[in-house]
């Protein structure tokens, strides 16, 4: 097979939650670039709107639900709808997710709740759903988990508390180990991104506080870019990874390599 056959995506149904801004929608651009019919959750319309229509003035088919993946009992109607109004899902990139900054001794439980509830529960409820519905009939099937470095190490000490957010990248960190060891006998990969500092709507406060300190601290001596994450979810999204799974790869500028 041709090398550029083995990233095609034409004919694939790609689920991004969290797809209406950042790097969720920087995902839908390189996948659909590369064939793929992009369905977009997030929890604004107006969003999800205003990135539909950027997708389609670049060419790409794209597809938007609102949807709350902390309301648990939302999630398989959202699956059953996507699924009989678009087609069965063949790739599911889980990068819906929030954050909270505080001390750990002064860190309010319902933020801890509302972290954990939307970054694991909410990404375990779907990514099942999906599972059962579309990749495990199919035996076969592609999920990306967008965790982050935070899953993989602690905080500098001079960086805002973020105990809950990191706790949650971490068990997906983990659920991406587990998950693939035991899905790979359906033919379902199941990786993920760890990305580093990216200027988004999420991060402005935290690069905000400490963009000296980010920028001391990584090699390449830069904040991730609009391209930077593209590259790899089309491999983790397409057969060239095919023989990849249970992986959770950085693209940090170097900051876990220190």
């Amino acid at each position: 097979m041709a090398l550029k056959e083995l990233f095609d995506l034409t004919g694939k149904v790609a689920l991004i939650t969290g797809g209406s801004r950042g790097l969720g929608l920087q995902i839908a651009e390189g996948l659909g670039e590369y064939g793929a019919t992009v369905v977009l959750t997030a929890r604004k319309g107006n969003e999800l709107d205003e990135a539909k229509a950027h997708l389609e003035g670049l060419g790409i088919k794209a597809h938007v639900y609102q949807n709350d993946l902390s309301q648990f009992e939302t999630i398989e109607p959202l699956v059953e709808r996507i699924v009989s109004e678009v087609g069965p899902i063949h790739i599911l990139v889980n990068n819906a997710g929030a954050t909270w900054g505080a001390p750990a001794e002064e860190h309010p439980f319902e933020a801890w709740l509302k972290v954990i509830n939307l970054n694991v529960n909410g990404l375990f409820l779907l990514t099942q759903a999906v599972g059962k519905r579309c990749m495990i009939p199919a035996r076969a099937g592609r999920v990306v988990n967008v965790a982050s470095v935070a899953g993989l190490k602690g905080n500098s000490p001079r960086m805002a508390g973020t105990v809950a957010y990191n706790t949650s990248k971490g068990a997906v960190v983990n659920l991406t180990r587990a998950l693939a060891s035991e899905w790979a006998k359906y033919d379902i990969t199941v990786n993920s991104i760890c990305p580093g500092y990216f200027p988004t709507k999420m991060t402005k406060g935290t690069i905000a506080y400490g963009e000296e300190t980010i920028l001391g601290s990584t090699p390449l001596g830069r904040l991730g870019g609009p391209e930077d994450l593209k590259g790899l979810a089309l491999l983790l999204s397409s057969d060239a990874s095919a023989y990849m799974t249970g992986q959770n790869i950085a693209v940090d500028g170097g900051v876990t390599a220190i």
